[in-house]
C-alpha cells in the first residue's frame, strides 16, 4: 500500500468511464479523496456511488476539458472541495477512427482539443495549488499508439498522444520549481467500453498479439498511476512506462508462436 496516496486530493480527467474510472477507482481504495471530472452527468454520478459505496471519497463536476476557463473553475472547485489539489491525472481523451484520406481539418482539431490541449490547460491550472503545497503529482494517460505503434484511422489519435509525451518532457523542467513532478502511463490495448465497441474480433485478434495472451484491465492503468502519483516516486519525473502485457515486444506474429 502506498500510504502517501491517503487523505490526498486527485483530479481524475475523463474518469466517468474507461480508464479515469478505473483510475479513480484504485486512488479511491488508497484513501484519496477523488474529484471526478467528465462531460456526462449520469456517467459521472454512477462512477462517485460506486467508489462511495466501496468506501471511498468522491465527488464529481462537469467540465468541457478544451475550454480554460472550465478547467479552471473545476481545479478551483477541486481545492475548495478537498482543501487543495495535490495530483492531476491528465486522463480525458477520445479515439475516433478515421483514415487519413478521410479526416477532416475539424477532426483533427476536436482530436487535438481534447487530447493535448486539454493535458496543458490542466496542468497549467494546478500549478498555482501545486506551488501553495509544496508539492505537486501528474500523471498523463498517453498510449502505446503514436509514441511506438500504428494502426489506420488513429493518425490524428497517434499525434495526440505522442504529443503529450513531448509536452511533458518540458514540463517536467518547467514543474520541478513547484517540487511537482509529471510522468505518463502508456496503455496498450485495455477493456473499456470504447474498445468493446470495436467488436469481438478486434478484441480477439489483439489478444493473441499479446504476450500474455489478454487484453488489460483499467486497473492496471490505474496501479501504474497510483505509483507514480506517490511519494515513493518522488525521484521520477518525465519518464512514462508501457503498460501492455508485452504487446511491442514481439518483431512478428511468428515470435509469439515460439513461445
Amino acid at each position: 500500500m502506498l500510504t502517501s496516496i491517503q487523505n490526498r486530493s486527485v483530479i481524475v480527467t475523463g474518469a466517468s468511464k474507461g480508464i479515469g474510472k478505473g483510475i479513480a477507482t484504485v486512488f479511491a481504495a488508497q484513501g484519496a479523496k477523488i474529484m471526478v471530472v467528465a462531460r456526462g452527468e449520469a456517467d459521472a454520478v454512477k462512477t462517485v456511488e460506486e467508489i462511495s459505496a466501496a468506501g471511498g471519497t468522491a465527488e464529481y463536476t462537469l467540465c468541457d476539458v478544451t475550454d480554460e476557463d472550465q478547467v479552471a473553475a473545476m481545479v478551483a472547485k477541486t481545492a475548495d472541495t478537498f482543501g487543495g489539489v495535490d495530483i492531476l491525472c491528465a486522463n480525458a481523451g477520445i479515439f475516433p477512427q478515421k483514415k487519413i484520406i478521410e479526416l477532416t481539418g475539424d477532426d483533427w482539431d476536436a482530436v487535438m482539443q481534447t487530447n493535448l490541449k486539454s493535458t496543458f490547460l490542466c496542468v497549467k491550472a494546478c500549478i498555482p495549488y501545486f506551488e501553495k503545497n509544496g508539492r505537486g503529482r501528474v500523471v498523463v494517460t498517453s498510449s502505446i499508439t503514436g509514441p511506438v505503434t500504428a494502426f489506420p484511422g488513429w493518425a490524428h489519435y497517434g499525434a495526440s498522444k505522442a504529443g503529450q509525451l513531448g509536452f511533458l518532457k518540458t514540463a517536467a523542467m518547467e514543474l520541478s520549481r513547484y517540487n511537482t513532478t509529471i510522468n505518463a502511463v502508456m496503455p496498450g490495448n485495455i477493456v473499456t467500453e470504447g474498445l468493446e465497441g470495436l467488436g469481438q474480433d478486434y478484441l480477439d485478434t489483439m489478444a493473441a498479439s499479446i504476450p500474455l495472451k489478454r487484453l488489460g484491465d483499467v486497473k492496471d492503468i490505474g496501479y501504474a498511476a497510483l505509483f507514480f502519483a506517490s511519494d515513493e516516486a518522488a525521484y521520477i519525473t518525465g519518464q512514462s512506462i508501457v503498460v501492455d502485457g508485452g504487446q511491442i515486444l514481439p518483431e512478428s506474429l511468428e515470435a509469439l508462436e515460439e513461445i
